[in-house]
């Protein structure tokens, strides 16, 4: 009786049961020929990176050029140039409210742009970085912070907390005049360092709330002190930031409820502003 091999199957042999299958013996030199590998295991002396060029479709290369555009408003080659896009940028603002529902929600100096190329047809000012955004008419939290915008530039109203109006971003127009008006020193950008206003990068809200309240109430300390802190390049619009301080801050405090006619009276002291002969003068 041939006894069972426990040795393995040969290729081609047909297994019915285990108890029933039988193995042919190899012979010794079919022992020492190479196995043959299946299909997939099979070795393959090109590069599998070669077979993935020869299949991939053909490229096509692409180049996007892109071209600056404008340049922050207190870069401005002159004080009228700056309040007349100080002015396009406040009807930009209300155009983006009133076409889109939405409030851009920090104006800020690096955020108002202006375009003074003469070869340039685009538009003369305009709003940049919408990452603060929100719908004007929302219902339910935007998922922005409960204050939001640059700190040196937020109304009063928003440091304290309130729910984010356009007129908090009217008024932010007002303290970015402010600020350009105190440390800048001249057309093009030129900056200096304000000690006792550098504090309002980062005083707390409430803090800073207070400071803000205390600049604009009365009318006397405010001229005095924009008086005092106005480099000489903006001297001339020193009655010009008072009656803008009027018209954001009546009776020295900011508006309790929204206007719309507050976009046309802040246009409307810019628009004399930039015509006065002393702001005018060189």
């Amino acid at each position: 009786m041939t006894p069972q091999s426990t040795s393995g199957v040969s290729a081609g042999s047909e297994r019915t049961s285990r108890s029933r299958s039988t193995a042919r013996k190899r012979s010794s030199s079919s022992l020492n020929a190479p196995l043959s590998l299946p299909p997939n295991k099979r070795s393959c002396s090109t590069s599998p990176h070669e077979d993935r060029r020869s299949v991939l479709p053909n490229r096509i290369h692409r180049r996007v050029i892109l071209r600056d555009y404008g340049k922050n408003i207190y870069k401005a080659s002159s004080r009228a140039s700056m309040l007349a896009a100080l002015e396009g940028n406040i009807e930009g603002y209300e155009s983006l409210r009133s076409l889109t529902g939405i409030i851009q929600s920090d104006v800020s100096i690096g955020n108002l742009m202006m375009n003074e190329q003469e070869d340039n047809p685009s538009w003369p000012s305009f709003l940049i970085d919408l990452d603060l955004a929100i719908k004007e008419n929302r219902e339910n939290p935007s998922g922005a912070p409960n204050k939001t915008g640059t700190r040196a530039f937020m109304a009063i109203g928003a440091l304290y907390g309130e729910k984010h109006t356009f007129m908090h971003d009217l008024e932010s127009f007002f303290w970015v005049l402010f600020w350009i008006c105190i440390h800048y020193t001249g057309p093009n950008g030129e900056s200096r360092v304000v000690p006792e206003f550098e504090t309002w990068n980062y005083e707390p809200t409430s803090r800073l709330a207070k400071l803000k309240s205390g600049t604009v109430v009365n009318e006397k300390h405010f001229l005095d002190a924009i008086k005092d802190h106005f480099t000489p390049y903006y001297q001339s619009l020193v009655p010009w930031v008072n009656r803008l301080r009027r018209v954001v801050f009546p009776m020295g405090k900011p508006w309790e409820d929204e206007d719309r006619e507050l976009y046309f009276q802040m246009k409307a002291v810019l628009e004399k502003a930039r015509g006065d002969p002393e702001v005018l003068t060189k």
